[in-house]
């Protein structure tokens, strides 16, 4: 991803800037969706893994990223405290 749109993009609720999902988050997320443990915000399960995603620098919220561009809708958004396994910055 373009470092200068990765610059600019936030979480379009708390504003929170976004940085590219790391290995072992993505790893962990998409174990995650495989066992259909995973919802969007809106409640909707998520069925697809991703290739690739941003995360709040919070860790709070993850966005996917399809075919390079990334889906920056709230409803879309996955919140990372669903997730038991997922790793969690100290």
């Amino acid at each position: 991803m373009d470092k200068r749109l990765l610059d600019i993009l936030c979480c379009p609720v708390s504003k929170t800037p976004v940085r590219l999902l790391g290995k072992n988050e993505l790893d962990a997320l998409n174990a995650a969706i495989d066992r259909g443990q995973v919802a969007t915000v809106a409640g909707a399960t998520v069925e697809r893994r991703l290739a690739e995603g941003l995360i709040t620098v919070d860790g709070k919220v993850i966005y996917r990223i399809d075919d390079g561009i990334p889906v920056m809708l709230p409803e879309e958004g996955i919140g990372t405290l669903q997730l038991d396994d997922f790793p969690r910055a100290a």
